[in-house]
């Protein structure tokens, strides 16, 4: 695995990374990282690089990118999704230090700390001047209640302040345990004395503290975002700056990073402005950067995806039960796509027994995967296929059986009709049960032959007169027939390993046999 730190990383994280088995790091800069893109399978990033399609384009072999972060703006992710590269990041990883960073601009604003040094330290003496508030009694509004937005709460209560809290994902129960009164946007606008933003850029949130937010709220309101600098609209932020409507705002972001030279906002004396150092301690960026690497080698050697951010994300448990018929999905996938006839239009999926109570997008997403990859140049994955899909109108279905024996059903439909298959795990791996409601048990894994013939005296060997002749050998013969037939001669499939791949010459043969009525070549992983 070549894993490529592009970015200044903890270097406990770094010596992770390099202790990790057949991990090749290579760290470099901001400046000269895509000379290594091209080998590169991980790519660990922080805020700096902009991983777009042309950086995309440059690293073929690229498998997953790690944010060690929260923010995934700099990542095209449409682009990383279409190029089947998962995105993870580390939620939650920095959410003391950003916490803390909004409590120091809260008591700065409220104290005018900074000011009041710089008059100092200036030879005045201006103890009048600097008047301050406390916090105690105050009315924090926390838009956003996540884990930076829960941080900030639990030390605001600290401080004796009351906290309206804005989040329409928080239910009143866990608001009421943090101790947070929730309030839509205008009751917290017209309540607060100090407003935190703890929310990332939609199109809803972006601009949301334009010229109309600003005229609901209080008089001489604080304003503190350690978020995104999108959320607020730099003109009407200084226009009520000036206005006095906001006594004081902290900015730790800005809409572009760094500020142009000589922006307007950031000569507002009222301003505080820091260069987007919220998550920027040193216990932060250590436990950010070691927990990107756990996540990245968890992925790389596992195939487990925690915090990801463009599929579904499973914990370490989940993925023990779920991963394993990941391999069935795409195996059943691929198969179906070999013996089907004509381009796919429908794919459905019934999932039976456990497998049914659980969490089956990945695994939908994987026997998407095989089915796609037949036809693709493209390389389909569990990241991609669900897209890849719907931009070609490949219509998905899925059902779920809860109880019974635990198996995957895999129905193709095409022009020509649909070609069903079912699969299971019998002692850990990947088998074939059923095709076309014929049951059989076969292999799902290297060379494969695929049969269907009228149930008549001859065939199995003529099967080995035209292998043996042509210097097949067979691995395994898995035969089964439509028991439901009542009346002979009745349909039977049989399923051919063999140690070398079947030719289309050697397909002609077999099918030279009057009660062949079929014979297809499937190639799966070994």
């Amino acid at each position: 695995m070549k894993v490529l730190v592009a970015e200044p990383l903890a270097e406990a994280a770094i010596n992770l990374l390099r202790e990790a088995p057949g991990c090749e790091v290579t760290v470099s800069n901001p400046k000269e990282y895509e000379q290594h893109l091209a080998d590169c399978e991980a790519l660990v990033v922080r805020s700096a690089v902009k991983v777009n399609k042309e950086v995309l384009a440059r690293a073929p072999k690229l498998r997953v990118i790690g944010r060690a972060g929260v923010g995934v703006d700099n990542v095209d992710m449409d682009a990383a999704t279409a190029a089947g590269v998962l995105v993870m990041n580390t939620p939650g990883g920095n959410a003391v230090s950003v916490a803390e960073h909004t409590m120091a601009f809260m008591l700065s604003l409220a104290r005018s700390v900074p000011q009041a040094s710089a008059s100092t330290k200036s030879g005045k003496w201006e103890k009048k001047r600097f008047l301050g508030n406390e916090l105690r009694g105050k009315t924090l509004g926390v838009v956003g209640l996540g884990a930076i937005g829960r941080e900030l709460v639990r030390r605001a209560r600290g401080f004796e302040m009351r906290i309206l809290g804005h989040d329409p994902y928080v239910s009143p129960v866990i608001a009421s345990d943090l101790g947070v009164e929730l309030a839509d946007l205008d009751k917290l606008y017209a309540s607060a004395d100090y407003i935190s933003l703890h929310v990332g850029v939609t199109p809803e949130t972006r601009g949301m503290l334009n010229d109309a937010a600003f005229a609901k709220m209080k008089q001489g309101v604080r304003i503190v975002n350690c978020a995104r600098g999108e959320l607020i609209e730099s003109k009407a932020l200084l226009a009520a700056l000036e206005s006095g409507k906001v006594a004081g705002a902290a900015l730790d972001v800005f809409e572009k990073e760094p500020p142009a030279e000589g922006d307007p906002i950031l000569k507002a004396e009222n301003l505080l402005a820091t260069p987007h150092i919220g998550g920027s301690t040193e216990e932060a960026q250590e436990i950010v950067g070691i927990r990107i690497v756990e996540q990245m080698i968890e992925y790389l050697t596992n195939g487990v995806a925690i915090s990801a951010v463009n599929m579904p994300s499973l914990s370490p448990e989940q993925y023990k039960i779920v991963g394993p018929w990941l391999e069935v999905a795409e195996r059943l996938g691929i198969f179906a796509s070999y013996v089907a006839e004509g381009n796919p239009t429908k794919l459905a999926l019934t999932y039976r027994g456990r497998i049914a109570e659980l969490n089956t997008q990945l695994v939908r997403n994987a026997a998407l995967a095989g089915v796609l990859n037949r036809s693709l140049q493209q390389k389909a994955n569990v990241v991609n296929s669900w897209t890849i899909a719907k931009e070609r109108g490949l219509s998905v279905a899925e059902s779920h059986e809860r109880g019974g024996n635990q198996s995957i059903r895999v129905e193709l439909e095409t022009a020509k009709g649909v070609t069903a298959v079912e699969g299971s795990l019998i002692f850990g791996k990947p088998r074939l049960t059923l095709v076309d409601g014929i049951p059989l048990e076969a292999t799902l894994s290297g060379h494969l032959t695929v049969m269907k013939n009228t149930d008549v005296p001859g065939v199995i060997g003529h099967v080995g007169t035209v292998l043996g002749r042509n210097s097949i050998n067979i691995g395994n013969f898995s035969l089964g027939r439509d028991e439901s037939a009542n009346k002979a001669p009745v349909t039977a499939i049989s399923v051919v390993e063999t140690d070398d791949p079947v030719s289309d010459g050697v397909l002609a043969e077999l099918k030279t046999h009057a009660a062949v009525l079929s014979a297809r070549s499937v190639e799966l992983p070994a």
